[in-house]
């Protein structure tokens, strides 16, 4: 008999800096991920699901995510929302110099559920992390999103990025799902599957 998954929210970086400061969230469209952000954590307050808010700190100076700036603070989708905790974090990952592994462990959860930004940075680190740790990890593609890159080592457009880190985690490290396949399965009670490296890789052989 399965075990329904016991699952966190972890809402990760969905502040101004993304919507109106200097690093734009480009794909998947930013209006589009704030509204399934909002969806995920009212369908999560729903079910009994614990929210977990992540903020970024950056040093006052800095050109990103200076602390106590406008950018710096939560986006309204999030900061008219509850949370059952916050953590404010200096590094990408989340479980970096915080006390989210303890207070995952003294609540008794075994999966964590992604949202927020960027999908290839702080999403990325956590979702290694949590991996690592042991952790089932989720990542809602839809709720998530990235910019675009240029320097010396290449470029990429935000599609590009997103597309190629989902596709990375749902092969290894996290179930990536939408939204609305992730609310299906909490009111269901069931884990979301991910796939494996070896089939990920057979596909791209077989056109399966």
């Amino acid at each position: 008999m399965s075990v329904s998954p016991r699952r966190a929210l972890l809402v990760i970086d969905v502040q101004n800096e993304y919507i109106t400061g200097n690093l734009l969230i480009e794909h998947p469209p930013v209006e589009n991920s704030l509204q399934n952000i909002g969806i995920a954590m009212d369908a999560a307050r729903a079910a009994g699901i614990p929210v977990i808010v992540v903020q970024h700190d950056a040093p006052k100076d800095s050109p990103l995510f200076a602390q106590g700036s406008d950018a710096w603070q939560l986006h309204s989708t999030v900061a008219q929302r509850p949370a059952d905790h916050r953590i404010n974090k200096k590094m990408a990952s989340a479980f970096t110099d915080t006390d989210l592994a303890q207070w995952l462990a003294d609540k008794s959860i075994d999966t964590l559920t992604v949202v927020g930004y960027m999908t290839h940075n702080c999403d990325a680190a956590t979702i290694y992390h949590a991996s690592h740790d042991g952790l089932n990890v989720e990542f809602l593609g839809d709720a998530s999103g990235s910019p675009s890159y240029r320097n010396s080592a290449g470029s990429a457009s935000a599609e590009e990025i997103h597309r190629v880190f989902s596709t990375v985690f749902h092969s290894s490290f996290a179930a990536v799902a939408t939204t609305r396949d992730w609310i299906a399965a909490v009111n269901e009670g069931r884990k979301i599957e991910r796939d494996n490296i070896y089939l990920s890789n057979q596909r791209t052989k077989t056109g399966a």
